[in-house]
């Protein structure tokens, strides 16, 4: 199914706070029919980890960037533009060997964690951390003391 005809008009008047989520998947749909290199997997290792992993065979670390910010992880890498010499030499030239940039959209408390480059696959992982005050709570009830409030006006 693809977002191409998919109107999210209604719900954006029937909603109140959503206007980053139906951002975020209008700007996806209009993605997903772009580039697709390199590929990636997206792994959800536990409830609060996962790990990205981009194919980047023929990059090395100097070549490969990875920028966090707030809500977004941006990988990039640059490859110098070989001279036609270098070409001339191939007869098949199958592995991409060009400079991309790939963003993902990260949800909010997830933080990178550590990248690691091996084998032409890079790995990133991500951990959700959830800071205290934002953790849910278990309140404690009074058990059965009530406190009274204006005693002096009951008594007038």
């Amino acid at each position: 199914m693809t977002m191409r005809g998919f109107d999210l008009t209604p719900y954006r008047r029937s909603t109140v706070g959503f206007d980053r989520l139906f951002d975020l998947i209008e700007n996806n749909a209009r993605l997903q029919q772009g580039d697709n290199y390199p590929p990636f997997n997206i792994e959800r290792i536990s409830e609060d980890r996962y790990r990205v992993t981009l194919a980047v065979a023929g990059f090395r670390t100097d070549e490969i960037d990875i920028t966090a910010q707030q809500n977004l992880l941006q990988v990039t890498g640059r490859k110098e533009e070989s001279q036609g010499g270098d070409r001339s030499r191939f007869l098949h030239v199958g592995i991409a060997n060009r400079s991309f940039e790939r963003r993902f959209e990260l949800a909010d408390f997830v933080r990178v964690e550590k990248a690691d480059l091996a084998d032409g696959l890079l790995t990133i992982e991500l951990v959700r951390e959830v800071p205290e005050a934002m953790k849910p709570k278990k309140i404690a009830i009074n058990g059965g003391q009530l406190v009274e409030i204006n005693a002096d006006r009951d008594a007038a």
